[in-house]
């Protein structure tokens, strides 16, 4: 039981360090954001209360597209995400800001 718990854990934490891969984003530049079938993009703009963080979504190219607004301090991050087939993970895309630097880090979450 033990060394089935530890190799599950390994396999997650792989899992986890290979998916994961950051880009930092500058203001104003649009980072293109892929989530499978919903795509878009997102940039921000500096304020005094933080970074207005602006994305833009749709599915497909007939769909609504949709808004989101956030505004992030230091520390703070938002994550995109959407489902996919019964029993696969969903797609995830994490836009976060360190000090002043904003950084989009796309991570398939490991399967059940």
């Amino acid at each position: 039981m033990l060394i089935r718990s530890t190799l599950l854990a390994a396999t997650l934490t792989l899992a986890t360090l290979g998916a994961a891969h950051a880009d930092s984003v500058q203001p104003i530049h649009a980072q293109t954001i892929d989530l499978g079938e919903v795509t878009g993009v997102a940039y921000y703009t500096v304020e005094s209360d933080g970074f207005h963080l602006v994305t833009t979504l749709v599915q497909g190219e007939t769909g609504m597209p949709m808004r989101l607004v956030n505004i992030l301090a230091p520390g703070q991050s938002v994550v995109l995400s959407a489902a996919r087939e019964v029993g696969a993970a969903p797609i995830e895309v994490e836009i976060s800001r360190q000090g002043d630097t904003l950084f989009v880090r796309k991570a398939i979450a490991a399967t059940n």
